[in-house]
């Protein structure tokens, strides 16, 4: 049941939010950069006012030079907006509960996410000693291809080939490594999982020297050449082991299974969206790295908007 609820926000609430996130040293003139003698020049957009400023004659207004300029969406409808974003909400219940176009939203959502997709691309090595490395296959395909035969049933994406799947074939990878010392995750949509892509994103996202725990997959054999400790668990049906104690130290250290219940945890945070285009499932793989890292709902609602994080990645 969809619960309409714009209309019981605060709006002066909201702007006041707003404008934090958006002006956390304070609102100024965007062209002269004082705070100091900004007049209201006009108050029909209430809480949204618009301001002149009495050194420089700008007028502007709290969106003026930011993410949300020429906007004429209500404050409290931005806050829910964000907040939908932020959890995962389905773009079709955003878009009942907020009376609003749901083709528009998504676009809207699209533009917002692909900055904190870009955000994500921009992190480097997640520092810690012990790390593990894994990848997941995401069936995502075409949103709008053709019209199967007539008499034919439609193909479900991914279900035509066999083994590893790739972007081409509709079940486009998703790779990750985690930190064992902060529980920090970085998280990419790849074209496949051959060595050469694995390995490139596994230098880049882990310290030198740091041990990577990984499965026999042959893209992973490189890593000792690449100054990475490396052990790996054996997933082979008929020999699957789990966790292996490798030091005697009594404690199974050689394991993935950080990263498999990661991978059960965006499954979980992707099914809502019944479908995700695989040209837009990178954008998803980013909001949901970030609410992992447990940046805030601040520090998530900047990333959305391209504002720097004022928190830590990870806690």
């Amino acid at each position: 049941m969809d619960f309409p609820i714009v209309d019981l926000m605060d709006p002066g609430a909201c702007y006041r939010y707003l404008v934090d996130l958006l002006h956390p040293d304070g609102l100024s003139c965007p062209r002269c950069h004082r705070s100091d003698g900004m007049g209201v020049q006009a108050r029909h957009r209430a809480p949204v006012l618009d301001y002149r400023c009495t050194h420089c004659g700008r007028v502007f207004n709290a969106y003026t030079g930011t993410p949300l300029h020429g906007t004429r969406r209500p404050p409290a409808q931005w806050v829910l907006i964000f907040r939908g974003f932020a959890q995962g909400t389905p773009t079709a219940q955003l878009a009942r509960e907020l009376g609003c176009d749901r083709m528009h939203l998504l676009d809207l959502r699209h533009r917002f996410q692909e900055r904190a997709a870009g955000a994500a691309t921009q992190v480097g090595a997640i520092p810690g000693s012990e790390t593990e490395a894994d990848e997941m296959f995401q069936n995502a395909g075409e949103k709008r291809g053709p019209a199967p035969e007539p008499g034919r049933p439609a193909p479900t994406p991914g279900q035509q080939a066999r083994g590893h799947g790739n972007f081409a074939n509709d079940r486009p990878p998703v790779v990750g490594v985690v930190s064992r010392d902060t529980g920090a995750i970085v998280l990419e949509v790849v074209e496949r999982t051959d060595q050469e892509t694995l390995i490139a994103f596994v230098t880049e996202h882990t310290d030198d020297g740091a041990t990577v725990y990984t499965d026999e997959w042959s893209g992973y054999a490189r890593l000792s050449a690449e100054g990475r400790g490396h052990a790996t668990v054996n997933h082979t049906p008929g020999q699957r082991e789990w966790a292996r104690d490798d030091d005697g130290d009594g404690i199974r250290e050689v394991h993935d299974n950080t990263l498999e219940g990661l991978w059960a945890a965006l499954r979980t945070f992707l099914r809502p969206f019944r479908g995700i285009s695989k040209h837009y499932l990178h954008q998803y793989v980013a909001v949901f790295q970030w609410a992992y890292n447990k940046v805030g709902v601040a520090g998530m609602v900047r990333t959305l908007l391209g504002l720097p994080l004022s928190t830590p990645t990870a806690s």
